[in-house]
């Protein structure tokens, strides 16, 4: 008799055990509604946001690694005029690193501001861009979001600027520079250059996380992103 209880118990959790795989199985593959797929893309972009603002605000994030800020060609100019100019023997060297060091700086408070603005995607264009090229997220994000990123930005990355002296340095470099006679005059202001090749670096972050959740399925680490990338693996 208790064999019996015990066999018929067992057939039960056995039942149960196989209800519940079946359950997941069917939750994790079934067709994801759009709001799934809303919300799973911008679960993907937040990691993305995560995993690149956390990167690029360590020490060498953006000046040792492919993201980078390199002077533009007219600072450039500046910097090899004023080479053999006491003081400024080792300008291009010295802004490099300050204008990186800004960039690595601002992107400790990117988070909240790009997090923010992944809200804003609809659920109408969802489907488009689950079912689009490999980066087609971070492309709608940067579309919709960039210039109003830009005006957010823009006083993290001067103040962070100021804060190494980056924009004082250059402001100095530039007034020895447009003394020099037949020169086209140099713009003092790196704000704006900074701002944008930061927020070119913070994009390239998010493309690369958003390929390699598309791509690979051990980084789907929720429920959510694997059944709506699941039916991204199927086109």
């Amino acid at each position: 008799m208790i064999k019996r209880t015990l066999f018929v118990l067992s057939i039960a959790l056995l039942a149960s055990s196989c209800d519940t795989l079946s359950n997941l199985v069917t939750s994790v593959y079934s067709e994801p509604t759009e709001a799934e797929i809303g919300s799973g893309l911008k679960s993907a972009l937040e990691i993305g946001i995560s995993k690149g603002s956390d990167a690029l605000s360590q020490v060498d994030g953006y000046f040792k690694s492919p993201y980078k800020i390199l002077l533009p060609a007219e600072a450039r100019n500046v910097t090899a005029k004023l080479k053999n100019v006491p003081g400024f023997s080792d300008l291009e060297n010295i802004i490099l690193e300050k204008i990186n060091r800004g960039a690595e700086d601002a992107a400790k408070k990117a988070k909240p501001i790009f997090v923010s603005a992944i809200t804003e995607i609809t659920f109408s264009d969802a489907l488009n861009i689950l079912m689009g090229q490999p980066d087609a997220a971070t492309q709608y994000l940067q579309q919709k979001t960039n210039e109003q990123l830009y005006q957010e930005f823009n006083p993290v990355i001067v103040e962070s600027l100021d804060k190494f002296q980056a924009r004082k340095v250059w402001s100095d470099a530039v007034a020895v520079y447009n003394k020099i006679p037949l020169i086209n005059k140099a713009n003092p202001d790196l704000g704006d250059y900074v701002t944008r090749e930061a927020l070119k670096g913070m994009f390239g972050m998010v493309a690369k996380e958003e390929q390699n959740i598309r791509t690979n399925v051990s980084a789907r680490t929720s429920d959510l992103l694997r059944k709506v990338f699941a039916k991204q693996d199927k086109k």
